[in-house]
């Protein structure tokens, strides 16, 4: 049954990642880099974003505990009510960015020309309208968690992204080149997608609601909440790795028209292989993490070694993976972003772009290999603060990048890589010396980080690697593709022939 549900999961997690993808390269042949782009691309991901900011990851840091053990009457009066705040919060904060939608439009999108003002100006709006949906949508989707309705959860964000898809299809072919009247075109898709996951959602919830009879006098006591100490720290934990890439860039759209949706594009190479490897990764390693953590006593090491086997285990498979997706980038970014965004209205120059600040952004993969086990194991012992101390660093040196001027795409990127270096410094930090000595395999962690630098070097000096100030198209692609793999396929091998911390890991 678990076995099932597991290939379930990530069989719908990948296919909403991938649809997710597509979703970008669809914007990419409707609008280009354009500063119509950067409005659309605003204007699609700010619902989601804040209620992920807001309320989504803290309702489930909170309410999964929460939930454990308590009967189903008390999950429903807990859910009723926690959506009635949510409804009537989302709806005043959309009330203050309807009223606010040109200080907002400028603050989003710094970079937009004036002949596109108002066309910002309309994005927010639509933006504000699908808000309370987006809000509830995020309550609904800890529900389908807590209940392990797998096919639910993650097929709600298939109909968003199907949707939208479609949008974004139906205008790059009947729209304008201007992309006069792309806003309440894309605003209504987006108000229909939105919805139509509620209606998903809430189909796949009707069987929670049959034993949810329960008297009008005792729905206060067993509605009741966490207290606000739990839920401030919930959201921070949760609500900042959201806000560093959003902020990165915003900074980038101050450059001028294009740059938002150019690094929106550069952003989504690296974002990839970083939630379908390195956080699934650190995800499958919490219960085992979680769970050898539990059972550890003074007078039996075998539950210490368990622990230390478990957490040994996820970050060799989390920086082996993150080495080898990084060479794949760095070797062929250009053939990668030509497939991935090169269709349509998308401009070679933009494509070059591209692909340099996602060979930047693929250094940061290493540290955030490194950071999600770390994270991993803080959420285990009870330690969030320090994981929320590790992100806002990482926060702070982002801002400060922006602030001194570096609001290149390929600074932010450095900017990125930087904060999440410090983060992981905090992290690991946080857990001690004698911990890191445990813990951390130094020669599993070597030969793949030793192979990626060789790889990265050789190919680069035989000039075999795409090359990242002209286009790639035809029969060059296709070797670039075939190198990307080869490159990547190559690291993971010197992580299988280093030692046995590889091949355990992936027994385990």
């Amino acid at each position: 049954m678990f076995l099932k549900a597991g290939l379930l999961s990530l069989l719908l997690l990948l296919a909403s990642r991938v649809l997710g993808v597509l979703r970008e390269t669809a914007l990419a042949a409707a609008f280009g880099s354009s500063g119509m782009a950067d409005v659309a691309i605003v204007m699609l991901t700010l619902p989601d974003w804040l209620a992920g900011v807001l309320v989504s990851g803290a309702l489930a840091y909170v309410l999964l505990p929460h939930w454990a053990g308590a009967s189903a009457a008390h999950q429903n009066a807990t859910q009723n009510r926690v959506a009635r705040y949510l409804l009537w919060g989302s709806i005043l904060l959309a009330g203050v960015m309807v009223a606010a939608h040109g200080s907002l439009g400028a603050l989003l999108v710094p970079g937009v020309s004036v002949s596109l003002q108002s066309s910002v100006n309309q994005a927010m709006v639509w933006s504000a309208l699908a808000l309370p949906a987006a809000m509830l949508a995020g309550l609904w989707a800890t529900r389908l968690q807590h209940e392990r309705d797998f096919l639910g959860l993650y097929s709600a964000n298939l109909v968003v992204n199907s949707v939208l898809i479609v949008a974004l299809f139906f205008w790059s072919t009947r729209g304008s080149a201007t992309g006069a009247g792309a806003v309440p075109t894309l605003g209504v898709f987006l108000l229909v997608a939105v919805f139509m996951r509620l209606l998903w959602q809430g189909w796949r919830m009707r069987p929670l609601y049959h034993h949810s009879k329960f008297s009008v006098s005792s729905s206060t006591t067993l509605g009741s909440l966490p207290g606000w100490r739990i839920w401030m720290w919930a959201v921070l934990g949760a609500g900042l790795p959201l806000t560093l890439p959003f902020v990165a860039r915003t900074f980038a759209s101050g450059t001028g028209e294009g740059a938002l949706a150019t690094f929106n594009y550069a952003w989504k190479l690296v974002e990839l292989p970083l939630v379908l490897a390195i956080q699934l990764v650190a995800s499958l390693a919490f219960p085992a993490i979680a769970r050898a953590y539990g059972r550890q006593t003074d007078s039996d090491n075998s539950n210490a070694d368990a622990m230390t086997a478990a957490v040994r285990g996820a970050l060799t498979l989390a920086w082996t993976l993150a080495c080898a997706a990084a060479a794949a980038l760095l070797v062929g970014a250009p053939a990668i972003a030509s497939v991935l965004f090169g269709w349509g209205r998308m401009q070679a120059s933009s494509l070059v772009q591209i692909a340099a600040w996602g060979s930047v952004g693929a250094w940061g993969l290493l540290p955030q290999a490194l950071l999600a086990v770390a994270l991993t194991i803080l959420a285990t012992i009870g330690r969030m603060r320090f994981a929320v101390l590790a992100y806002a660093l990482a926060l702070a040196v982002v801002l400060v990048a922006g602030g001194v001027g570096r609001t290149a795409g390929h600074q932010l990127m450095w900017a990125l890589n930087a904060g999440f270096l410090a983060a992981a410094v905090v992290a690991w930090g946080a857990l001690g010396v004698s911990a890191m000595r445990r813990w951390v395999p130094v020669r599993a962690l070597l030969a793949p980080f030793v192979v990626l630098m060789a790889l990265v070097a050789v190919t680069h000096w035989l000039g075999l690697a795409g090359d990242a100030s002209a286009e790639i198209s035809g029969s060059k692609q296709v070797q670039a593709l075939f190198q990307c793999a080869g490159a990547a396929l190559v690291v993971i091998a010197s992580g299988w022939f280093a030692g046995p911390a590889l091949r355990q890991a992936l027994r385990s």
